[in-house]
Parts: structure tokens; sequence; C-alpha cells
């Protein structure tokens, strides 16, 4: 672990709950039987998620979620064997001894489609054909966000020619979150794949295009404190209009299990605290 870094939530945000909330967090796992690339090495992440999900059934969090790329595909794509990766890697995930939760990453629906991901992994209490949904825990809202569409809101699939830099949160989504965010009074997390704020690396992409409007909805319904995010095998930490956005190191970078990644979030009164894992910082937010 690292050494712990002080940041700053706003009041307004940060409604003190007389709960604890204290959950899991892995992302980018991108399991899969095939060549490295890289610094990736795909193979590794089963043994890493085993690693995961055994320290969070011995720290009994409240939850585990994992913020996409969970698979990957191999050298050559081909949809069984997809299924074949998305299985094993579900199969371990699921040795969690309480609820998981999923959102959908861009190689999440490359060799096969949104709906033959759902219909392959579980998130507790939510109908498998919500690739979007939300629910409540220990005084909490939390929110998942699917930005796997095109612009006009048809789902992605990357066998079919879609553009892995061009994500988009589509209206019927929009709409969605602004009345789940009416409808409750909780503090609220957010969780999505892609980056909700300007991301760009070596001439690439990885922000969902509008999320100008996302932050605009949560902005407006002064309930979100943070959102957690994957994507850029980076560690990131941004302030935008008093919400915090923390993107997570990918698992399948590195070799070993000296170099895994997850971390547990606990969330209490006006503190988030972030227990890393491994290659994952500290980070004590109040």
């Amino acid at each position: 672990m690292y050494s712990t870094s002080l940041l700053v939530v706003p009041a307004l945000a940060c409604r003190p709950s007389k709960e604890r909330l204290r959950f899991g967090l892995l992302a980018d796992s991108h399991y899969a039987r095939k060549e490295n690339w890289k610094n990736r090495r795909y193979d590794q992440s089963l043994a890493k998620t085993e690693e995961a999900v055994r320290i969070m059934n011995e720290e009994k969090v409240d939850f585990l979620l994992h913020l996409g790329d969970f698979k990957d595909e191999g050298n050559t794509p081909n949809r069984e064997e997809t299924l074949g990766f998305l299985d094993e890697i579900e199969s371990v995930f699921q040795g969690f001894k309480g609820p998981t939760f999923h959102a959908i990453g861009n190689h999440d629906v490359d060799s096969i489609t949104k709906a033959d991901f759902l219909q392959h992994i579980e998130n507790t209490g939510i109908a498998r054909d919500k690739s979007y949904y939300s629910f409540d825990q220990n005084g909490f809202h939390c929110v998942v966000l699917d930005a796997n569409y095109h612009k006009d809101g048809r789902d992605q699939f990357y066998a079919e020619g879609a553009d892995w830099q061009d994500p988009n949160i589509p209206q019927t989504q929009l709409d969605w979150l602004k009345a789940d965010l009416e409808k409750t009074n909780l503090p609220t997390l957010v969780f999505c794949h892609h980056p909700l704020y300007e991301f760009r690396r070596n001439d690439n992409q990885y922000h969902v295009n509008n999320f100008a409007e996302v932050q605009q909805i949560m902005e407006k319904s002064q309930k979100v404190m943070v959102v957690f995010q994957g994507h850029v095998h980076a560690e990131e930490h941004s302030k935008i209009n008093g919400i915090h956005y923390i993107t997570q190191l990918a698992m399948v970078d590195y070799e070993g299990l000296e170099n895994n990644s997850f971390s547990i979030v606990e969330i209490k009164d006006h503190q988030i605290r972030i227990d890393g894992f491994k290659r994952v910082s500290d980070q004590l937010i109040e």
C-alpha cells in the first residue's frame, strides 16, 4: 500500500450518513488466454481476481463492483471462446459472498454483443437486460452508467465496426439518470467505465463524447459526491464543480500477484477512504 493523501469533498455533495458503506472495486481485468501485449498479462487476471475476491470476503465488504473491461478476446476473435473467458472470470467473481455488480467496458462488447455479456454475468437484484441501473446500500445511492452506445442510441458492437473512441450516453439514459437522481435523497456514487471528463492520450480519446451533459445532470442534482472510472489504465483524480472523479488502475497490467491492483472504498459521514492494494494508492477524502 501507498501513503495516504488528503483531498477535500464539498459539504453540499457529501451529506452525512449514519451508516458506513464499504465496498470492493476492481477495474480492467481484460481476462483472456492470449499472447501478452505490451505490459498486459491477460491470463494472469484470473489469479489476480481470485486474490481480490478472497480479500473482499475476508474484509466482509458490503458489495463488489467491477468497472468494466472484465474480459478480453483471443488473438483470433471468436464468440464462443470469448464467452468461455467471460464465464471463467465471472465464476471467480461470483465467489464473493455478497452482492456483485458490473459496469460495461468497451472490451466487453468486442466479439460478443452487449446482450451476450449481460446474459453471462450477474448484477445482484438487477434485471438481466439492464446495462445501466441503480441501487441503494447502507444509506447511499449507487448509479452504474453504460457509455457503450452510438450517438443514435444503438448498442455498440466492435465486431461490426464500432469505434472505441466514440462512447456516448444516449438521451434515453440521460433522461433516466436525471429522473433517478430526482427520486433519491441519499448521497450518491456514480460508476462508469469511461471517463466523464475530458481525457486524451497519444491523440486518442478516452472520455464519453457528451460528458458535459452528464456532468450537468449530476451537478444540478447536488447529490453526487464521487464518480469512479476505469478504461485509461492509470490512476487519476480530478475535482470538477464539487464532484470528485477517481480513476482506478488496470488489474491486467504487469507481471504477477505482486502487481495486482484493486481497492476497498469506505464512506462514512464526510469521509471517503480508499484502501489501495498492491499498485493502488491509498487516499483519504474529507
